[in-house]
């Protein structure tokens, strides 16, 4: 049984956990099957040549977005992904074109939608649409997911993958404060057309954003699946409104298509050298939401997205800038909200009503990707265990995390109360935005030398084509630090040295784990002499190798063992989810006592319960009722320390001890755990 359980094991670990330390016994196991696991997943597997992820059951499992009806995977695309980008003429051009000189400069407009034109075509279309869906982690994506992409091919523990891992936790950071203003600028500017039916609705325009903003945020605890299923539809309506009204203003005034010449793009900029950068970060708005392409791809696969943008999405938002620019052209008074004067006045309630639900949607859709991202941030131990609720039995990504949810919350309140408007506000949008994909360029810039194998001079040419793009809008959006833009920044900054110090903090608690660590070849003498009771003891442990240091503290306090042991090893991979029916895997240690390691993706949840099942499936012996599950709590304190050491050092002691608890992160029945602490000085 041992021999079968030691020789399974050596055909499925294929890839080499990212967490695991690398104590003598681990390494030289690691040494002797290395090239053994090679060959025997080559010869198990037959699809290893073919499929670089060399694990079929898997990638077939995870390329099942692909194979849903691509037009129903397409709708729903157009309800999540493009919900933020999709609501951007709101307020876009009227933005770029007040900072351009102002909205009845013929020529200001003419230009803004020139860049507007070449920057979705660039940024959006070229960049995302064509090169960074490309960056599929086992059909996942996001800054990092590609963070663990990368970190598949560099490893993670050189120089390179230390700062790899800095900057995607700081596109990560960045992310959570687009996150934060997206929902409150998106709502704002959509109740805002209310002071166009009547102005002296104008004082209701805050409260009924907040009304709006306490009820999405409260519904988040039921789940939205049922929700999400109206998504599309409603979208649809939206993208298609946006093209019918764009489309009746362009007719009236067709010389507005000129813009699509880049020349005037250039002359506006040339002509405005002391304006240039704020016209850049003006513009920016109609690009916010780029990210969401590449974030949300998991959900639906690469072609719905693409398809998505460029046979709807793409076309409509194109028709209707450009609509709202021949509308300014050729108005003969002057036009303080160009979207919402596209409508008659017998259409304005309705489109304010459709603008309202698809800037909820382009809210829901970004609250779920703080869920999202928060688990993956956990997992990829950036955060501390938080509580994640799962609120559908049936689809994985449906899930709720209350802390993300409440700080998320009260973070886009105070946006809309500290600002008031979404051309106040639209002075904080962007400057987060475009980090996060200025960090997604770089990152895909190495893994376009490391995995796709580009010539340095593809590299270059192309990737350096998308910096410079958006380095000019970085630079751009540095004009608006000053009146807002420092917001967001101060708030990833405070993010990014949360995600830093728990990160070092785990490594200096690893560090002196394993000092004290005792091998799995000490464990029969440890259970020589001990007493055995009736039952089966299922210990969790960090690091695979080391006996569990709540076995130390029974042993130590308590003088008794079960006369049953199972030794837990969860761990958690750089892709997104592993195929349950080889998730777990058994090793005999000694008799009556076992080792089961079990793999998570990234995007799941580790669950004790599901490691179990599949442990039973494998042969192991275990009955639910008879066992009891033992965890050691780690009570971290500080050693006193001058300067920024210590700051970080009682920062992370506070986390450590306030972090959910592993019973209930872990999933494990709660009412059969026992929990012994054992005290550390970091």
């Amino acid at each position: 049984m041992a021999r079968e359980a030691k020789k399974h094991t050596r055909a499925t670990r294929c890839t080499e956990s990212p967490w695991t330390i690398g104590h003598p016994r681990t390494v030289s196991l690691q040494r002797e099957y290395n090239a053994a696991a090679t060959a025997a997943c080559r010869d198990s597997i037959p699809t290893f040549r073919r499929h670089p992820l060399h694990q079929s059951p898997l990638a077939s499992s995870l390329r099942m977005n692909e194979k849903r009806p691509l037009p129903r995977a397409t709708l729903g695309a157009l309800g999540v992904v493009y919900g933020d980008i999709g609501t951007s003429p709101l307020y876009a051009l009227k933005e770029a074109t007040a900072a351009a000189g102002g909205l009845s400069d013929p020529a200001a407009v003419i230009g803004v939608l020139s860049l507007i034109f070449w920057s979705l075509f660039l940024v959006v279309t070229l960049k995302y649409v064509v090169l960074i869906l490309r960056a599929d982690n086992e059909g996942e994506g996001g800054i990092l997911s590609l963070l663990a992409l990368v970190q598949q091919k560099v490893g993670t523990a050189s120089m390179w993958a230390t700062r790899l891992v800095a900057l995607a936790a700081l596109g990560a950071a960045l992310f959570y404060c687009d996150a934060m203003i997206t929902p409150a600028i998106s709502v704002l500017s959509a109740v805002e057309g209310l002071e166009l039916l009547d102005p002296s609705l104008a004082g209701a325009v805050l409260p009924i954003t907040l009304g709006i903003l306490v009820a999405l945020f409260a519904i988040q605890r039921h789940g939205t699946a049922r929700v999400g299923r109206i998504f599309g539809p409603v979208m649809v309506l939206w993208f298609g409104t946006l093209a019918a009204l764009g489309a009746r203003e362009i007719a009236a005034a067709p010389q507005v298509l000129a813009a699509v010449s880049p020349h005037h793009a250039l002359a506006l900029l040339a002509g405005h050298p002391t304006l240039a950068l704020t016209i850049l970060g003006a513009v920016f708005l109609v690009l916010t939401g780029s990210e969401a392409l590449y974030a949300d791809m998991g959900h639906f696969g690469k072609r719905p997205v693409r398809l998505a943008w460029l046979g709807l999405v793409w076309p409509a938002l194109l028709i209707n800038y450009f609509g709202q620019g021949a509308l300014l052209l050729t108005a003969g008074e002057p036009v303080t909200n160009p979207f919402f004067a596209l409508a008659s006045k017998a259409w304005l309630p309705a489109l304010v009503v459709l603008a309202t639900a698809a800037t909820i949607i382009a809210s829901q859709a970004t609250i779920s990707g703080v869920f999202s991202v928060t688990r993956q941030a956990v997992q990829l131990d950036l955060l501390p265990r938080v509580r994640i609720r799962q609120t559908s039995p049936d689809e994985r990504g449906q899930i709720y995390v209350p802390a993300a949810n409440t700080i998320t919350f009260v973070a886009v309140v105070g946006f809309v109360l500290a600002f008031g408007s979404s051309s106040a506000l639209s002075a904080a949008y962007g400057a987060a935005v475009i980090g996060t994909m200025f960090i997604t360029t770089l990152l895909g810039a190495v893994l376009a030398r490391t995995a796709w194998k580009w010539p340095a001079t593809r590299i270059a040419m192309v990737f350096g084509l998308f910096l410079a793009l958006e380095l000019a809008f970085l630079l751009g959006n540095a004009t608006k630090v000053a009146s807002g833009g420092w917001v967001p920044l101060a708030l990833a900054a405070a993010m990014f040295a949360g995600f830093v110090t728990w990160r070092d903090g785990r490594a200096r608690l690893r560090h002196e784990l394993r000092a004290r660590a005792v091998p799995w070849s000490a464990l029969p003498g440890l259970l020589q002499n001990a007493t055995r009771v009736p039952g089966t003891a299922v210990f969790l442990v960090s690091h695979a190798g080391f006996v569990p240091t709540a076995l130390l503290r029974n042993l130590e306090h308590n003088h008794v063992v079960h006369e049953r042991i199972v030794i837990l090893h969860l761990e958690i991979m750089r892709t997104p989810r592993q195929d349950r029916t080889t998730r777990a895997w058994l090793e005999e240690l000694t008799p009556n006592v076992h080792a089961v390691h079990a793999r998570f993706g990234f995007m799941e949840t580790p669950d004790v319960t599901e490691a179990l099942r599949g442990a039973r499936q494998k042969g192991l012996r275990l009955d639910d009722a008879d066992c009891t599950y033992f965890l050691g709590w780690h009570l971290v304190r500080a050693r006193p320390r001058p300067g920024v050491a210590g700051l970080q050092g009682r920062v992370f002691a506070y986390l450590q001890r306030r972090s959910a608890q592993a019973a209930e992160f872990f999933r494990m029945p709660t009412k059969r755990v026992v929990v012994l602490a054992t005290e550390i000085d970091i």
